[in-house]
């Protein structure tokens, strides 16, 4: 029986302790349009920091239109500026993706679909950085906006955010279970791009989903 994630983290909000203070989260973000929905459906509960690591991103042009996107937006959108949500971009490197995946060393995996095991590779490999910098900065929470998209795998997911949590027993950071698409969450998403007039990439990021786009 599949887990309902969104429940799932209804349940942990619903049983946060109400003394008024809100508790740190670390969002992964790929993109503006990803994190839209997300920081709207989050932002009363959590102090959010938006955290933008995605060396997978192909070309570099990409990935820094991608940021100013995000940056733009998150300047004027209402839910983040009044919850004063932040902003922290890491390295960019794309080998740094190549060896996480080991596409070179296993060419099958250039020409998989969404979803496959190189996609797995990769959120794990950007959840994991994610997890370190939450866990040294004392966050208590991390979670990512992937899951908003209906061509992830929420199922892998949530899978890699628990199995990092189990992994560092001494970290006060714990893994916020998501499944963002679910409740409207992907249409949510579109209608605040139209709304803000963002712009939307039509390839998940990396150089293989771009040349494997129908």
């Amino acid at each position: 029986m599949k887990r309902n994630y969104q429940l799932e983290m209804e349940d942990v909000i619903a049983n946060l302790p109400n003394d008024g203070k809100k508790p740190t989260l670390l969002l992964h973000a790929c993109c503006g349009p990803c994190s839209s929905a997300v920081i709207e459906r989050l932002a009363r509960t959590f102090d959010i920091t938006i955290y933008y690591y995605n060396p997978n991103i192909h070309p570099q042009a990409e990935y820094e239109r991608r940021l100013d996107e995000l940056r733009k937006f998150i300047a004027v959108f209402p839910d983040s500026v009044k919850n004063g949500v932040k902003l922290v971009v890491d390295s960019y490197n794309p080998e740094d993706y190549f060896s996480a995946t080991n596409v070179r060393a296993e060419p099958e995996l250039k020409t998989e679909p969404e979803k496959g095991e190189r996609c797995r590779r990769c959120y794990e490999f950007r959840m994991r950085k994610s997890f370190g910098f939450a866990s040294e900065n004392g966050f208590d929470f991390f979670t990512t906006t992937l899951s908003i998209s209906p061509h992830k795998d929420s199922e892998k997911i949530n899978k890699i955010g628990r199995d990092l949590e189990s992994e560092s027993p001494s970290s006060k950071t714990k893994f916020l279970p998501s499944d963002f698409k679910k409740k409207g969450g992907f249409l949510r998403s579109t209608q605040l791009s139209d709304e803000f007039g963002l712009w939307r990439q039509d390839y998940c990021g990396c150089v293989f989903s771009k040349e494997n786009r129908s």
